[in-house]
């Protein structure tokens, strides 16, 4: 299992503008995406930009030892070559996915449509996260649990199915893991796998299952919803993959730009689909001066750059159906509804409890601890805010090896009275390699 170095505390404190032109790291949904369909392709596939964070890292040695053929070039360039649907061999140890929830259960799914056997584990905070929700559908379509932790948890053993069924599947939660961990099995099935979303996730595996040469059909379903229908067994054909910025990535400094005085701050080529930009339109519903700019496609995803510059936000309530388009920033977000005038309601939290943490407690905690306050009912969170120099500050946050309170509370340490420190700041690089240094060139007081 993936050990853990020593804890690396880190503040933020206030000081001047944060200003510049960066490119933060690649999106990490679409690169575990695009090295898992990748390594199911036959032949080579080239990807450029993929995040190349300690999670997507660990993605990438489970293809090679699921046997694809995963090299890094010079360049930045990496280069996959396939070996089919169907065609993974027996790992001779177990997968170690480390904090990453993503590629585990992305390569649950993919595995459970072969006739292998794989371990698959983690480190102490991914040996937390429920696994049963994708176990279910998977059993249905074969494959078996031969050994797992209490509660369907890691380390868990799998025998991927050598004959998978096809099923029709609706899906009980909003969960684009869930949705693909199914479609990814369903690739080495018969006929037709369906999954039905009465909330429409984020549809990257779909766009790259079409990228890649699958006949997949995604239409509405219900208010909200989504029917997306594959035709198991493709040959899938190699194809690049340009890797867009992460707009969940974009969403830390971006919240920054807009409170620290003076800040203007120009994100490049970051990728805009609605799925996953519930951020920014409800930073825009706060008041942010966020400009967009250069909108262009490329690689099946759209893309733009954004300008931000500092703004006085106010509270806003959230509505719970925008939930699934932005479940990753609900942290930054309470940050910026910190700095607000008045109150922001946030609801229909439930997913963020079975995150990398607690994320809803996580999150209440880190603001209360610096002079925030905050309420929890039942599934909503309100904010109560304090205006743009009204959070006192001067706490120290328990991350909980969470990546996104680590940075969340760190971007509340720039614009708040007194410094935010935070007990470790060692698993930001599992999401977001060089973050401390991108701040820091934009401005940020960071030690």
């Amino acid at each position: 299992m993936t050990s853990t170095s020593s804890p690396t505390p880190l503040a933020a404190r206030a000081g001047g503008p944060l200003t510049g032109r960066v490119r933060v790291p690649g999106d990490k949904s679409i690169s575990h995406r695009a090295l898992i369909l990748a390594a199911m392709t036959v032949g080579e596939t080239v990807i450029s930009g993929l995040l190349e964070g300690e999670d997507v890292l660990n993605t990438a040695a489970a293809m090679r030892a699921l046997g694809a053929r995963v090299v890094r070039l010079d360049n930045g360039t990496w280069h996959v070559h396939g070996v089919g649907v169907g065609g993974f061999a027996e790992p001779a140890a177990a997968l170690d996915f480390g904090n990453s929830g993503t590629g585990c259960r992305l390569v649950i799914g993919a595995v459970a449509g072969c006739g292998i056997t794989a371990t698959f584990d983690g480190d102490a905070s991914l040996r937390k996260r429920p696994m049963r929700r994708i176990l279910d559908p998977l059993e249905q379509m074969g494959a078996r649990v031969l050994d797992q932790a209490e509660g369907g948890r890691l380390p868990l053993t799998l025998k991927g199915a050598l004959d998978p069924l096809p099923i029709e599947y609706e899906s009980p939660v909003p969960s684009a893991q869930l949705k693909s961990a199914v479609l990814l099995a369903g690739l080495a099935a018969p006929g037709e796998t369906t999954v039905i979303e009465a909330e429409a996730t984020r549809d990257h595996t779909e766009k790259l299952l079409k990228h890649f040469g699958a006949k997949i059909v995604s239409k509405p379903h219900g208010d909200n919803g989504r029917r997306i229908v594959l035709q198991g067994q493709p040959e899938l054909v190699p194809a690049p993959v340009l890797v867009p910025a992460d707009p969940s990535s974009a969403a830390f400094p971006m919240v920054a730009a807009l409170l620290v005085p003076g800040s203007d701050v120009t994100f490049e080529a970051v990728m805009t689909n609605p799925l996953r930009t519930g951020l920014f339109t409800t930073l825009r519903e706060m008041g942010a001066n966020i400009e967009e700019s250069d909108k262009r496609a490329d690689g099946g995803e759209e893309i733009a750059s954004y300008r931000v510059r500092t703004s006085k936000l106010k509270g806003v309530e959230v509505p719970a159906s925008r939930a699934p388009s932005m479940i990753d920033e609900y942290l930054i977000l309470a940050v910026a509804a910190a700095f607000a005038e008045g109150d922001t309601q946030m609801r229909g939290l439930k997913e963020l409890r079975v995150k990398e943490s607690d994320r809803l407690e996580a999150t209440a905690a880190m603001l209360r601890v610096n002079g925030i306050k905050v309420d929890i009912e039942g599934d909503d969170m309100i904010v109560h805010g304090m205006g743009a120099n009204g959070v006192p500050g001067g706490g120290e946050v328990a991350t909980h090896m969470d990546h996104r309170i680590a940075m969340s509370a760190l971007m509340m340490g720039l614009a708040s009275q007194k410094p935010v420190r935070i007990d470790d700041s060692a698993f930001i690089a599992t999401s977001f390699p060089g973050f401390v240094e991108l701040m820091k060139g934009l401005g940020a007081d960071l030690s």
